[in-house]
């Protein structure tokens, strides 16, 4: 009989820790889910004020229909985005457009004296800022959610439960340095 209570015990303790190490993982799971969810708010920010910037630099160099187009599609690209990979990708795309867009406005310098753009100069910087610290949280998140998965003996459960690691949102080489928008 004390055997029995023994096992019963085992089993009773067994079940317990299960299901204290699958609520782990699912609250983790939630926490990388939600800060790349932060990251995709900074970036549909981002998203709603760069067709803003299109249509008040379309005004003063209408001919550059290629430039503004590309800037429209890596817009679409990112909203699109589903993954740290692919809003990587989508965010060094929409860099390197952005680029070929501040090179339009430095060629107007009527463009450049307008407070109107510098407003959205001072918006953009400051979503650029927000998506820095959303990225951070994301990794951060992100990190303590995988090394609970590869972690002894979690990554029994991990794979039993059928968790996977988070990608990391880490940013291609090159795509590091921050947007220069420059007005003077």
């Amino acid at each position: 009989m004390i055997a029995l209570y023994i096992i019963l015990f085992i089993y009773v303790l067994q079940s317990v820790w299960t299901i204290l190490v699958y609520n782990d993982f699912v609250k983790r799971k939630l926490l990388v889910d939600n800060n790349f969810s932060q990251i995709k708010i900074q970036c549909l920010k981002r998203y709603d004020l760069v067709p803003n910037l299109v249509e008040t630099v379309k005004g003063f160099a209408a001919h550059e229909t290629a430039a503004f187009e590309n800037v429209i599609a890596a817009l679409n690209t990112g909203a699109s985005a589903n993954s740290p990979e692919t809003l990587e990708n989508a965010d060094k795309e929409l860099k390197a457009t952005l680029a070929k867009l501040f090179a339009i406005i430095e060629a107007h310098p009527e463009l450049m004296a307008s407070s109107n753009l510098a407003n959205m100069q001072n918006q953009l910087v400051n979503i650029e800022n927000a998506i820095a610290i959303s990225r951070q949280f994301y990794n951060d998140a992100a990190m303590m959610y995988n090394r609970k998965i590869v972690s002894f003996p979690n990554n029994l459960f991990a794979r039993v439960f059928r968790f996977k690691q988070a990608g990391f949102f880490d940013a291609p080489d090159g795509s590091t340095q921050s947007v220069r928008i420059s007005f003077n």
